[in-house]
């Protein structure tokens, strides 16, 4: 039996057939920021059928924080889409399991929970943006200091299905005002991973009350000369899943995503 190992232990492999392979393995159970450079990475969102056309229907209806990328087949766990055998029940280093809106295990595959009747859903993840940031020249605050990127929940309303609603998650990355604007200019030709900010500086206003503190992921310093910009984050399924307390709902361990064999380049829209 392997025992897990984080990216300072070992040699990742940067080819996503490889890191899936690693991840599958179980020898990778961490975040993966970073990781597989180029590569379009993904929450995940697994539900019952009898679940999945409203959560489907809440994704239409708030494409900032649940732009989706793909939908498998009830009980199908390949997305075909994605790459050459994305497998959801074991390629995402960590996963969440809710039972009735309670979080009831965080195992590192699916096998032994998988049902005939599940469906799951590929979502934009922001570290796709975060690529074409960095070739503009603008730095990452959380991959400058090795931690994964810091998420709050937000006072900002979903817009609501008659099962599923609640509140925004945001991530938040610090920048000076003139990298702030260029951020947005850049993360606005990518709407598939979430696009342009939805708010900048002044967090009290989203009801984010210590940037010290966020609900998922690490803090990460923010100057006295930053703006705290915050971006939707796909982590807000699991935020309305928890209120609308579904029989199963499975998710990624927040920061700890899908890898897939998409370009990232392929999500642009300019």
């Amino acid at each position: 039996m392997y025992s897990p190992a984080s990216k300072a232990e070992m040699d990742v492999p940067t080819d996503p057939t490889s890191l899936r392979a690693l991840i599958r393995s179980g020898r990778y159970t961490e975040q993966t920021s970073g990781l597989a450079p180029g590569r379009v990475q993904a929450n995940l969102a697994i539900l019952p059928a009898d679940w999945a056309s409203e959560f489907l229907l809440f994704c239409q209806m708030n494409p900032k924080p649940c732009p989706v990328l793909a939908v498998t087949n009830p009980g199908d766990p390949i997305f075909h889409t994605l790459g050459t055998d994305v497998d959801v029940r074991t390629d995402a280093p960590r996963y969440k399991i809710f039972r009735d809106g309670v979080v009831v295990d965080e195992p590192t595959d699916l096998q032994a929970i998988w049902r005939d009747d599940l469906v799951a859903f590929a979502i934009g993840c922001s570290f796709s943006f975060e690529e074409a940031l960095i070739e503009t020249g603008l730095r990452i605050r959380h991959h400058e200091q090795g931690l994964n990127v810091p998420m709050y929940v937000s006072s900002i309303d979903t817009n609501p299905t008659p099962r599923f609603s609640g509140k925004m998650v945001v991530s938040m990355r610090p920048f000076r005002p003139a990298d702030a604007i260029r951020a947005v200019q850049v993360t606005s030709r990518y709407p598939s991973v979430h696009g342009a900010p939805v708010h900048i500086g002044l967090p009290g206003q989203i009801g984010v009350k210590d940037l010290a503190k966020p609900d998922f992921g690490d803090s990460v310093v923010v100057n006295d000369d930053e703006l705290p910009v915050f971006w939707a984050c796909g982590v807000t399924p699991q935020s309305v899943a928890a209120k609308a307390k579904p029989p199963l709902f499975i998710s990624h361990h927040p920061g700890a995503m899908l890898i897939t064999d998409l370009l990232n380049p392929q999500l642009s829209v300019l």
